[in-house]
């Protein structure tokens, strides 16, 4: 799913403002016919089926656009569970699918009074009283629309996970992954020279024969399982739950900040669950004593792609390469 096209949510107050603007100005440019009262009737009805007609659509509008938990992917739902309140955000769903309820009741209740009503006063009574319900009930998921606009924005950061094979380029912070990334699929993701450049998952692609391959450039982690952010905790769910094989970037320069035990250990720490390759980056910066010294085996970016080929055409059993 692509949650960047989820619209922002408004307000009580702006959907109200626009409600009421809306119901003046046609209510004024509106030719009715008939006497006196049934013309204050048609006005005053009109002007209700304008305010309904103006909040309701937009609040339906949020409960189609924000996906229900049930339809997501297991990806989904845990990525949900490491950045949202996951009850809140369904309770706020829930409550604006009652506020479209409560208003459509409300609106015909108050229009079949008014259709009835034979005094001016009454009219205008009764149009005073619908409106002032109806800001009642927006008030009341005041709350719940706040929060959906919260989601709104951190779900837009979500990646537009495919399902397809995928490979995971992990590692330390600014070792080079998403470097590598633009070179395997020729994109051209930000790259800077400090930690965390990457905050989201970073997505890529390349084809092999008539199968794409997705690369997934997934946050920088520190590998501390007790004091992870939200950031790091993403990176380990995406690896997790969505990499057939994993590209680890290892910088024997140290540049990055991280040293080449530190590296190693995080390496170790991947198991034996996943296809793990090693790729090293910033080669120009490390002296052939060092490069020596290396025992794991690693691959440049032209193996690395070669393995992927191979991986995705004859999909063997899980290894550590």
């Amino acid at each position: 799913m692509n949650f960047q096209n989820i619209p922002p949510v408004e307000t009580n107050k702006q959907l109200l403002d626009l409600a009421f603007s809306k119901a003046r100005v046609k209510g004024k440019s509106k030719k009715l016919k008939g006497n006196w009262l049934q013309i204050i009737r048609q006005k005053e009805a009109l002007k209700l089926d304008i305010v309904k007609d103006t909040v309701v659509p937009r609040l339906d509008k949020v409960l189609k656009s924000f996906p229900a938990t049930i339809d997501l992917s297991s990806f989904y739902t845990k990525l949900m569970d490491l950045t949202l309140d996951h009850f809140q955000y369904k309770k706020s769903l829930g409550a604006v699918n009652w506020a479209i309820g409560k208003i459509r009741v409300l609106h015909k209740s108050y229009v079949s009074k008014i259709i009835k009503c034979k005094e001016r006063q009454d009219i205008k009574n009764l149009s005073k009283q619908f409106y002032g319900r109806l800001s009642s009930l927006l008030k009341q998921i005041s709350v719940n629309l706040t929060y959906l606009e919260t989601s709104r924005r951190i779900m837009k950061d979500y990646p537009d996970i495919k399902e397809l094979f995928t490979v995971c380029v992990y590692g330390f912070p600014n070792v080079g992954k998403t470097t590598l990334l633009n070179k395997l699929t020729g994109t051209k993701a930000q790259v800077a020279a400090y930690a965390f450049t990457t905050k989201s998952v970073n997505a890529g692609y390349f084809k092999v024969d008539d199968k794409k391959v997705q690369v997934l450039d997934v946050p920088g982690t520190l590998a501390r399982k007790e004091k992870m952010n939200v950031i790091e905790l993403q990176a380990e769910l995406v690896v997790k739950e969505l990499a057939d094989v994993i590209v680890y970037v290892f910088d024997l320069s140290e540049q990055g900040g991280f040293s080449i035990k530190q590296q190693e250990k995080l390496l170790q720490n991947l198991g034996q669950k996943k296809k793990v390759l090693v790729y090293l980056s910033k080669l120009d910066l490390v002296g052939p004593e060092v490069l020596a010294s290396f025992k794991e085996k690693y691959y440049s970016i032209d193996d690395i792609k070669e393995k992927i080929i191979s991986f995705v055409e004859i999909d063997p059993e899980p290894v550590v390469d």
